[in-house]
């Protein structure tokens, strides 16, 4: 999401937001319904013993078509009649309260908020308790804000967008390049976010872009004038899953629509993608939202109507409630008087919004007087909440490479030499999206608490334009007992609207690693910070460079996440959440091209379908102590029930090579319970990642070569073993979609992978007991 186009001045003056922020740590006001204001506290709508529906049908039927109109922006004006406060309804909290949409400011008795790491980097843990651990201190300093007057309770987070392509330059915002594991994410966060007792919510998420968005501005071609062209199969098969998790699971308030088109059809203007999927087949309980101002770009720069009214009343008979931006309070009027849309949709994207403002105590009077009111200043930046930062930037290291320099030694390695253009920041480890942090350990803070450090940056940032600072560098590490080079990239090389060009690092990074690897007189060891993969096989290859670790952008604590990596405080248990290509694979791959699967000339994306070589794999990461996996429990084969109300066995569509429709099978029947030991063989406690993959049966030509369908967290003492169980469903982890976007269940043998293992489970169609 961008800053909105500019708005027209009069707009801008009419709908000022809310009118004022509470510098101080003092409640603020009822939004609405105001006990204290005799004129509105007996209305309808403001009885909060009344069912939600009725007091929204309510409120909507005292509105005038121009004070509904006014509501459908993210700036929504007051109704001072009402009694009803203006709203901004845009406030962000990717990984912690932010100042980037205008519903939120820090200042006062709120300097600050717990920032956490980059998404990408929190995905690598493969934590599912994490995730939902944060989003409950996300939102619980979200409410402390709103109820100091500084923040909305409407976070348009997470984004759940697919990393298809490396060069995205938002790719560190999302949870990585796998479906399941976006979808796994988006669910957890949002559960956390939203903490809902009932139908009331903490604050009201947003899973954002709707959908196939994952290019802004490469080549000349931008993400207002992007078309993807997309199969149904990949519609179905990647890039929709996460966003089904989000509303089917995660039980979303809101989705937002994209920027682009798709297959020619802008996505916010798309009935079948918003009425049809997102309202429809998943059951949305919520509101549609555009990207910031995209509704206007569907107008002024991709000209899908003639006249903006026409546009405004595509967009919101498409099934779109609310425009960030000012265009639908321009537009729609006219829309509706020249006849190209009713006042009946408008009062029913209010229903939407309106709804979810009720169902977050909106319009229940005092603040204070409601749940999570007693929240404020001291709830935000708490002991706990900033060593949960702490914890998860450890667990979403990744631990690329050791030949055995690692875990350093405080006993050996009394001086460090700290060098490169990332090893003293702040503001970079917290990514995009971010707010203004608690505080920060920098790397080389961190890495002070355990040695004594001589610091040389070696270039002045991470362009590295010349090499006139390696000198000094190479100096230091020839001084020191050991080297930690912290290098990578930032949001000059990697942001919203700055996709890169290439994989390599920046500059001349590169010649700064291999020299100070060549000077130094103990190990050498390279950080990386970044959101994308980052080609990085010289030093893969180098033997002076003896490890290799990947921070992400690991939030507030980031420096003091490393050091201990480093130091064997903790040991690294990351996987990584996206595969790390080698620089030559972009040669071959158009970032316009959203196709996943191989085709004549073009290799396919992700770890699901591209078979060429790589730097390193997804899921891959070490660890300081060794692990080793055996099968307790490991079922050989599964009877498919099918549907005899839904199947008749001349249904051949049905049983189209050889694979069942998912709709005809008794899909509740259907899974087996896998028990899998993992035993800790080295000397250290460490945390394990189990994942999952399974491949279909041979033949299938739709499959991808094999897809994560379940991974599991477990902490194992050295010398000792747990046992984890997984649940293999075939429904939802042995079924693969065709080419017309229709998801089916392969008959035959399927190879799960777990670990170093690799079992068979035989599926076999059965109809009333009669084998098919």
């Amino acid at each position: 999401m961008a800053k909105p186009i500019l708005f027209p001045l009069l707009f801008i003056t009419t709908t000022v937001f809310l009118g004022f922020f509470i510098s101080s740590a003092e409640s603020r006001p009822p939004f609405a319904c105001d006990p204290r204001n005799g004129l509105t506290r007996s209305l309808k709508f403001c009885r909060a013993n009344l069912p939600i529906h009725v007091r929204a049908r309510d409120l909507i039927g005292r509105l005038t078509l121009a004070e509904k109109i006014r509501l459908l922006v993210n700036n929504a004006a007051a109704v001072p009649r009402l009694g009803i406060q203006g709203y901004e309804w845009w406030s962000e909290a990717l990984h912690g309260v932010s100042n980037v949409g205008p519903g939120t400011k820090f200042g006062g008795a709120f300097p600050g908020a717990t920032s956490f790491p980059q998404v990408i980097t929190t995905a690598a843990s493969f934590n599912e308790s994490l995730w939902v651990q944060i989003g409950r201190v996300v939102s619980d300093e979200a409410r402390a804000m709103y109820n100091g007057g500084m923040a909305g309770l409407t976070y348009w987070s997470p984004n759940v967008n697919i990393f298809r392509d490396p060069r995205w330059g938002r790719g560190q915002e999302t949870p990585g390049e796998d479906p399941v594991l976006a979808g796994k994410y988006a669910a957890n966060y949002v559960r956390g976010l939203q903490s809902p007792t009932g139908i009331r919510l903490k604050v009201a998420a947003c899973c954002k872009h709707y959908t196939a968005y994952d290019l802004d501005n490469w080549n000349g071609v931008d993400r207002y004038h992007f078309n993807a062209r997309v199969s149904k199969q990949d519609l179905a098969d990647t890039y929709d899953v996460p966003f089904k998790s989000c509303v089917v699971e995660g039980k979303v308030a809101s989705v937002m629509c994209s920027y682009n088109q798709v297959n020619g059809k802008p996505t916010c203007a798309d009935p079948d993608l918003l009425k049809g999927t997102i309202r429809g087949q998943w059951g949305l309980s919520g509101y549609i939202v555009s990207d910031c101002d995209s509704v206007g770009v569907m107008y002024d720069t991709q000209h899908f109507t003639a006249t903006p009214e026409e546009s405004a009343a595509a967009a919101i008979k498409a099934g779109l409630d609310l425009d960030c931006g000012p265009f639908l309070a321009i537009h729609t009027d006219l829309a509706v008087r020249r006849g190209l849309l009713a006042e009946a949709d408008v009062d029913l994207a209010l229903a939407n919004t309106i709804t979810i403002q009720m169902r977050l105590g909106m319009f229940d009077g005092e603040p204070s007087a409601q749940p999570y009111g007693n929240l404020g200043p001291r709830d935000v930046c708490t002991p706990a909440h900033q060593q949960l930062a702490l914890e998860a930037a450890r667990q979403g290291i990744v631990l690329l490479k050791n030949s055995g320099s690692l875990p350093l030694s405080t006993a050996r390695h009394r001086t460090v030499a700290v060098i490169g253009p990332n090893s003293d920041v702040t503001v970079t480890m917290i990514g995009n999206y971010a707010g203004v942090a608690c505080g920060y350990t920098s790397p080389l803070q961190g890495i002070s608490r355990y040695a004594r450090t001589i610091h040389q940056a070696g270039c002045s940032d991470v362009a590295c334009d010349t090499n006139n600072l390696f000198g000094a560098a190479e100096v230091a590490a020839h001084e020191a007992d050991a080297t930690v080079l912290v290098m990578g990239l930032d949001q000059s090389i990697e942001a919203e609207f700055r996709d890169r060009v290439g994989l390599l690092l920046p500059g001349r990074q590169q010649e700064l690693v291999s020299r100070v690897a060549r000077a130094s007189r103990g190990p050498t060891v390279l950080v990386l910070m970044s959101g994308g993969p980052i080609d990085v096989s010289f030093a893969k290859n180098d033997p002076r460079v003896s490890a290799i670790i990947w921070a992400g952008y690991p939030g507030q604590a980031g420096g003091t996440a490393i050091a201990d990596v480093l130091f064997g405080t903790t040991n690294p248990g990351g996987k990584l959440p996206m595969t790390w290509y080698p620089q030559d694979y972009v040669a071959k791959v158009p970032m316009t091209n959203m196709g996943m699967r191989p085709s004549r000339g073009y290799p396919g994306r992700t770890y699901r379908f591209y078979k060429g070589p790589i730097v390193f794999p997804f899921g891959h990461g070490l660890s300081y102590t060794s692990f080793k996996h055996s099968l307790a429990l490991a079922p050989t084969d599964l009877s498919v029930l099918l549907d005899t109300n839904l199947f008749a066995t001349k249904n051949y569509s049905t049983l189209a090579s050889n694979a069942i429709r998912v709709k005809h099978a008794k899909c509740d029947s259907l899974s087996s319970l896998f028990h899998i030991d993992v035993e800790n063989t080295g000397n250290m406690d460490g945390t394990h990642t189990l994942l999952v993959f399974s491949t279909p049966p041979a033949g299938q030509k739709w499959s991808p070569n094999k897809q994560l369908i379940g991974f599991h967290r477990v902490h194992v003492i050295a010398g000792s073993k747990q046992r984890v169980k997984i649940n293999i469903h075939a429904c939802k982890h042995l079924s693969v979609v065709d080419e017309f976007g229709i998801r089916r269940i392969p008959m035959g043998s399927h190879s799960l992978h777990i670990g170093d293992l690799k079992h068979s489970i035989s599926l076999q169609a059965n109809l009333e007991g009669i084998k098919v």
